[in-house]
């Protein structure tokens, strides 16, 4: 599903306008990418958490010419699914 069919989806299912619909989930969005861009983290009960994790620099083989490259530190976002969500999609 695309951001384009998530917001089709809500507006067919609630009373709420497309435009309307739209600037719900930019600013949802929005306020997970802050979240985990901070590092404080975003948890929603039963779905899930996002937050971010530090991966270490390292060094990288291109495997195309199998030169070695030094990559460095950064964080990686990442998604830890809620016991919920485990479920549903288990069934």
């Amino acid at each position: 599903m695309k951001k384009t069919d998530l917001i089709l989806d809500l507006s067919e299912k609630h009373t709420l306008s497309k435009t309307e619909v739209k600037t719900c989930v930019d600013v949802i969005l929005s306020i997970l990418v802050d979240g985990i861009a901070t590092g404080e983290g975003v948890e929603v009960r039963g779905f899930g958490s996002f937050s971010r994790k530090h991966k270490n620099a390292r060094l990288g083989v291109n495997p195309r010419t199998g030169k070695k490259t030094q990559v460095d530190a950064k964080f990686m976002p990442f998604f830890k699914p809620g016991k919920l969500l485990k479920e549903v999609v288990n069934n």
